[in-house]
Parts: C-alpha cells; sequence; structure tokens
C-alpha cells in the first residue's frame, strides 16, 4: 500500500515541473499571420467538469471580444481529447441564441457559408484532422461580445487503481502547416474558471491537480464524491489541466453495466466495463526491453521530460534484464546495442539518453523497424516507443505500420507525447499488435506513466482475450476483442442489445497456456433511461473502430467513411466527416433542417439534472456472483438469440462494414 502511494505521488506531484514551454500555440482564438486585424480577445474561459463512473462530460463557456472598429469571424480552435464526442455547440450573439445541429462536413461548410455571405449570424464546428476541433463564429460584432458554448462527453477508464482526466490546452507542437499560418492569441483577458465533480461508485483515497496544487480548492463530499474548483486571472490557455483519482486499495475485480433504453420496442445501447481482479503474477525470467525514442525536431522541449522517464525505467531493470536504445529521426540509429542491465551499463545508457538532442523529421516507420531487428525468439521482449506519432518522413501507410508489427510476437508499448499526437496511428500499431498505448500530456509525468506500463511489461499477460454476451442478442459491439489485457488494464465495450432479459457476459482468456473464463449472470433492463449519453459514446467508440480498421487496410476507405459520416449524423456527434452548423431556431426552420441534436440535448440535460441530484450509483452486476475472486491489481503490486435488425445495422451490413470487422477480430484473435 505504501509503495502504491509512493508511485502515485510520483506520478502527480512531479508533473508540475515538467509542463513544457516549448510550444508552437496553445488553445485559442486564430488569426491569419500578417493580419492586419487585432486578434480576437478572450474575455472569460469557464470549465465544467462532471466525471461520473465511467464517463466524463466537459462543458465549456468563453465570450469572445471583438476590438476592431469592423465585423469579424472569429476561430476558435483547441486540441482534441481521445475518444471525445462534440456533442452541443451554443453560440449568443446579442439577444439571439443559436443551437447546433450535425450535417455531412460538406453540406455544413455550404451552409454556414451561405448564412455568413447573407450577414445571419452562424457558426461551424468541425474535426481538423486527428488534431483540432475548430470554432468558427460569424459576425463578432465590431466592439462587442459573442459567447461560445459546447459539450462533449468523452470514457474515461481506471488503469491500475488510478483514474485521469485531461482538459487539452496546450498545442502539441506538430501542426507546421498550421502554426505557418494562423498566429494564436491564448490569453484570457478576465477569468479562467475550472470546476471538476468526481462522483465514483468505488472510494477515492486521494486526488491530484498537477501544477495547480496551490490554487486549487479541493472538497470532500463522500468517500467518492469531491469537487474541485481553480480560478486565474488574466492566465493562458497554453497547460493542460491534468486531474488524477486514486481508487482505495483492495478493490475487487468486477463488471459494471451502464445502459440505456428509452423505447422498449427499440434497441438499448450499453456501456460495459470489466475490470478483471485476477493474480497476474511477475515474469521472473530475463526480460529484453527495446526503447525507441523520437529525437525529430517536433520533440523540441519534450526530450527532457522523455530522458528523465526512460533513465528512471533504466534504472529499475533487473540484473537478469538486456535492453537497447534506438532512436530516429530522418532515419533510425542504434545507439546503445544489446546490453546486459549492469548498474555500470544502465548508467552508462542513462548519460546517452540525457545527451540527446532533436533534429530533423520523423521517420517513425524506420524507428520501428530498427527496433524490431535482432530480436531473440527464447526471450520475452517489449518494444517501448515514446513518440508524438507525426510521421512525415519514410513510409508514412498506416497499413504498412500494421504490416511490420504483425511480423513479431513482442508486448508493444506506445507514449503519445503532447496533444496533437496522431493517435490514430499508435491505435494501428496497438491494434496490430496486441499492444498498448497512452497518450501524456506535455502536464503529465512520463516518468509515471512510463512506471505505470512497468507492471505491464514485468507482469503476465491475458491472450486471445475476448468478451461475449449470450442470452440476448448484442449488436455492433466495440472493445470485445483486446486480444491481450495487460495488468490493471480495463476493458470497456460499447454495443447494442436487441431485447431485454437475462445474459450471461462471459471474458476467455489465455493465462500461461492454460484457458481461464470469469463470468457472470446479469439481466438487460427493460428500460433505463440515466445515462442517454452513452449512446453518443458508442457512437463515437464504432466511429474509431471502423476508422482504425479503414487505416489497418481491412475496410475500403470510400465504404468506411460514409459509415463514419451516417453514424455521426444519426447520433450528432462531430467526427471527420460530419461537421456542426449553428443557427437561430428561425433558419433551421426556413432551411428545413432536422433537428436531431436539440431532440437529443434535451433528454441529456434531463437526465442529467436527476442524477445532480441522486447519490451515485454503483452499476456493478456482479456483485452476488463475481467474475473474479480476487482483488483489481494495484500500482506497484456479440451474443446469441434472435431480433430483428434495426435500420442502422442494416445500413452497416449493406456498406459490408461489419462483416469485415469481425472476420479481421476473428483472424487476430486466431493469430494471437
Amino acid at each position: 500500500m505504501n509503495s502504491a502511494r509512493s508511485l502515485f505521488r510520483s506520478l502527480v506531484v512531479a508533473a508540475g515541473a515538467c509542463a513544457l514551454a516549448a510550444v508552437i500555440h496553445a488553445a485559442g482564438t486564430l488569426t491569419p499571420v500578417g493580419s492586419p486585424q487585432a486578434p480576437i480577445q478572450i474575455r472569460d474561459h469557464q470549465v465544467s467538469i462532471v466525471i461520473n463512473n465511467g464517463f466524463a462530460r466537459t462543458e465549456v463557456q468563453q465570450v469572445f471580444f471583438n476590438p476592431n472598429p469592423q465585423d469579424l469571424e472569429a476561430v476558435y480552435a483547441f486540441p482534441i481529447p481521445k475518444s471525445a464526442s462534440l456533442s452541443e455547440v451554443t453560440i449568443w450573439a446579442g439577444e439571439r441564441e443559436l443551437h447546433g445541429e450535425v450535417m455531412p462536413k460538406d453540406k455544413a461548410q455550404q451552409v454556414y457559408e451561405e448564412e455568413k455571405s447573407a450577414g445571419n449570424d452562424a457558426g461551424l464546428a468541425s474535426q481538423q484532422g486527428y488534431q483540432n476541433f475548430e470554432f468558427r463564429v460569424s459576425p463578432v460584432r465590431a466592439q462587442s461580445e459573442t459567447r461560445l458554448r459546447l459539450v462533449y462527453y468523452q470514457p474515461l477508464t481506471i488503469d491500475t487503481g488510478i483514474g485521469r482526466y485531461v482538459y487539452p490546452l496546450e498545442d502539441g507542437g506538430t501542426d507546421e502547416a498550421g502554426a505557418s499560418f494562423w498566429t494564436a492569441n491564448s490569453q484570457v483577458e478576465g477569468q479562467l474558471s475550472i470546476s471538476l465533480e468526481l462522483k465514483s461508485a468505488a472510494p477515492v483515497t486521494d486526488v491530484r491537480v498537477p501544477g495547480f496544487e496551490a490554487a486549487a480548492a479541493i472538497e470532500k463530499l463522500d468517500a467518492g464524491h469531491y469537487r474541485m474548483r481553480l480560478d486565474r486571472t488574466s492566465a493562458r490557455l497554453d497547460q493542460d489541466f491534468v486531474f488524477y483519482y486514486r481508487l482505495a486499495d483492495n478493490q475487487p475485480g468486477s463488471i459494471e453495466l451502464i445502459p440505456y433504453r428509452a423505447d422498449p420496442s427499440k434497441p438499448g445501447t450499453f456501456m460495459m466495463i470489466v475490470t478483471p481482479g485476477v493474480d497476474l503474477q511477475p515474469l521472473t525470467q530475463g526480460a529484453d526491453y527495446v526503447y525507441v525514442l523520437d529525437v525529430s525536431g517536433s520533440m523540441q522541449g519534450k526530450l527532457s521530460t522523455l530522458a528523465r522517464g526512460v533513465a528512471r525505467a533504466l534504472g529499475e531493470m533487473k540484473p537478469g534484464d538486456r535492453f537497447r536504445i534506438v532512436t530516429f529521426n530522418n532515419n533510425a540509429r542504434e545507439v546503445v546495442p544489446w546490453t546486459a542491465a549492469t548498474p555500470e551499463a544502465v548508467q552508462r545508457a542513462i548519460g546517452v539518453v540525457q545527451g540527446l538532442t532533436p533534429d530533423g523529421s520523423t521517420n517513425l516507420y524506420d524507428g520501428i523497424a530498427a527496433g524490431l531487428r535482432g530480436l531473440d525468439a527464447d526471450r520475452a521482449t517489449s518494444l517501448v516507443l515514446v513518440t508524438d506519432g507525426v510521421t512525415n518522413t519514410g513510409v508514412v501507410d498506416s497499413k504498412a505500420f500494421a504490416t511490420l508489427l504483425r511480423r513479431q510476437d513482442l508486448r508493444f508499448f506506445g507514449f503519445l507525447l503532447g496533444n496533437n499526437a496522431n493517435w490514430p496511428l499508435m491505435q494501428v500499431a496497438a491494434e496490430a499488435s496486441g499492444g498498448f498505448y497512452a497518450g501524456v500530456s506535455n502536464a503529465d509525468d512520463i516518468l509515471g506513466q512510463i512506471l505505470l506500463a512497468k507492471s505491464k511489461i514485468t507482469y503476465e499477460a491475458m491472450h486471445d482475450a475476448q468478451l461475449k454476451i449470450t442470452g440476448v442478442r448484442v449488436t455492433e459491439t466495440t472493445g470485445d476483442y483486446p486480444g491481450k489485457l495487460y495488468r490493471g488494464q480495463q476493458l470497456v465495450v460499447f454495443g447494442r442489445y436487441e431485447t431485454a432479459g437475462p445474459a450471461r457476459v462471459a471474458l476467455t482468456a489465455r493465462i500461461t497456456g492454460e484457458d481461464k473464463v470469469y463470468a457472470t449472470d446479469f439481466t438487460f433492463p427493460e428500460t433505463a433511461t440515466d445515462h442517454p449519453e452513452v449512446e453518443r459514446l458508442w457512437a463515437m467508440s464504432l466511429v474509431e473502430q471502423v476508422q482504425t480498421a479503414r487505416d489497418m487496410g481491412e475496410l475500403v476507405p470510400a465504404e468506411a467513411d460514409n459509415v463514419v459520416r451516417d453514424l455521426g449524423v444519426a447520433y450528432s456527434i462531430v467526427n471527420e466527416q460530419t461537421s456542426m452548423v449553428v443557427l437561430t431556431d428561425e433558419r433551421f426552420a426556413q432551411r428545413g433542417i432536422e433537428r436531431r441534436n436539440q431532440q437529443r440535448v434535451a433528454t441529456e440535460r434531463q437526465a442529467q439534472a436527476v442524477r445532480a441530484q441522486q447519490p451515485t450509483p454503483n452499476h456493478r452486476v456482479d456483485a452476488q456472483q463475481p467474475a473474479f475472486s480476487g482483488q483489481a491489481p494495484r500500482v506497484g503490486g456479440g451474443g446469441g438469440g434472435g431480433g430483428a435488425l434495426d435500420p442502422l445495422t442494416v445500413l452497416l451490413i449493406a456498406a459490408g462494414v461489419l462483416g469485415p470487422i469481425a472476420g479481421a477480430r476473428a483472424s487476430k484473435k486466431t493469430q494471437d
């Protein structure tokens, strides 16, 4: 217990000292380079966050002010949080209130440009690649204020007893084209306020806000209920807000179900969180570790953090271990050959890492390929990649990365440094290898993240892992074929269920060559209206699964993009193929645009108001029949049945998407 608490503090307390200043630009209003106009000002920036067990709701309100004598279009951007479902955008322009509806991207752009040209109040929210959400507001009247409100949802997981939420503000320093075109104003002229409410069914013993310990006011209301508030005047939007919470020790493994089904005549949606309480044993034989380190120019400002983390990880190695270090920029090179982890060799390697300097472009493929050379089939091998993932030299096709990593049987662990990092490519790498990756904010401590991963590297893993639900027909699941599950890792599965009734969930896996089954019985409810947001989270998870299959070459790009577009429109989420156009009610009516999101938002707000007055719910469904007999690891230590298919399922099958995905996952399981 003491070692766990010590590691947790090393993770969060040191993080404030690791915030990086060498960025191109942070979140803020954008002005073209060389523009004669003064930049749009941010008068106030208010953030309200609610973390309720399996997911977080983030609401942002900003007041813009146009200091110029003419009306202007405001452009605001901020880094995209991983798996974020942008769901609401509201604009207040004087007395007029505008709301957002999701449309196909090209159509939304056309509507916005037409409204802007006509002089009407309008807004547009779009996803710019994997890097930024961009918001356009027109016009911001001369010498006047305009208020923007946005809401997004995202799933959160617990890793070895630690939960983590990031509100991204700092740019990752990877968008060179954007940096050359835009000048960003990240200064908040008035008040920057961040409030957070944490509601956890499991007891929480510690929370941290790295970098803001002295300024944040934290209140403990109950064992799993905390409130935090942070207020700053004349602050800049150039440092991420990171919130950590640590669950109490000795928590059991569990299976939790968060369902939503408002109409018994239609399919329901569910989010299932599996926390294995499996006693995975430490690997006692000597192991091999390959560190592949990005030293390209985009790592400027991040490299010292990388060096500290890797140096500490090297210092934790055992005498029977071996390691080698590969660096890459324009090309790859081995800077430390295979070396036994003696104290003297480790110190020499630490000196090499600390002397690295960033320069050049990013040949990520060459770096991984070099790291995979010379592996010993008789020894367990882990490849640890630390990068921002922005590959711009050599092989850049994601399918080639998948092919490369499928050739080797090893443990792949990726660490993505900074916002705007190329997480879609890292997702492909993890999927192809049965690996694991984590994003690391510039306000994080890569040391803590690498140490968290150490228990995954140095302990047994669950192989050929899959989750299956029987008794009730489930469809369109995501996350149920992980392949490998590592120590402390949660499994989050989304899906649809056709009918209410008793069901059985089983997690099957192979541990040290022995087949294991962890199962329990539960009931899908006839109606469940507490968490309508689960529909958006499921749709976003399915979008990401389709995109990853496309990037791995398992789906035809045009067909995958059509499914991504249709999911975005049907469930009102902004993604690669959709945007949210923001208009007055009158203009929506005059244009004949269906108000899907208006209805969905009303349902979500009503449920949120009810939940706010209730105690924290416990969603565990295996309390009477535990699926796992042990405790969840600590730091330091599709189904059967029948039923009709809903229109979206028919659409996915007709597009040829669900079949290839299921086939690819089954093939991957066979190969693992």
